[in-house]
């Protein structure tokens, strides 16, 4: 039996807009159904919000997401990133991690993420792997992206 997790992200009002920019960085073919496809009234303020949305490209990637009801409640602030001893801390609930074999591969991949991102670490040797980085997307999501090829420190 194969078991697959594939990371789903909730937003306010910018799931399109972030699975558009995650489909920009990672290619592959994008889906986007809005509440109103299901059946809601198309004058609701939700009815074109995105109800299903996922980016499936064929290198692996894959994510989902979608905007959460106006009514919910506003997801929590993150948490502040510090520094200590060389260590990126973070009281983050989670990161998204994406490893690829070259850091050519991951470098490319890391040059469009970041653009309007707030980079924790920037990409680049580290003392575990060829290629690492951390950022914060421009829809607040943080992703750490490395190397996993062997690491001759």
């Amino acid at each position: 039996m194969a078991i697959t997790a594939t990371t789903h992200l909730n937003f306010h009002g910018e799931a399109r807009q972030a699975l558009e920019f995650y489909q920009s960085v990672f290619g592959g073919n994008l889906t986007a159904v809005a509440y109103s496809d299901f059946g809601m009234p198309k004058d609701l303020p939700d009815a074109d919000k995105v109800v299903f949305g996922q980016v499936n490209a064929e290198n692996g990637f894959s994510i989902m997401a979608y905007d959460t009801p106006s009514q919910s409640p506003a997801a929590a602030a993150p948490t502040a990133t510090t520094r200590e001893n060389g260590l990126t801390l973070t009281g983050e609930r989670f990161f998204i991690s994406v490893s690829g074999e070259t850091s050519d591969e991951v470098s490319a991949l890391w040059d469009k993420l970041s653009s309007g991102a707030e980079i924790v670490e920037k990409f680049g040797p580290s003392r575990f792997a060829p290629g690492f980085g951390m950022l914060t997307d421009r829809f607040g999501v943080t992703w750490i992206l490395q190397v996993t090829a062997p690491y001759a420190a």
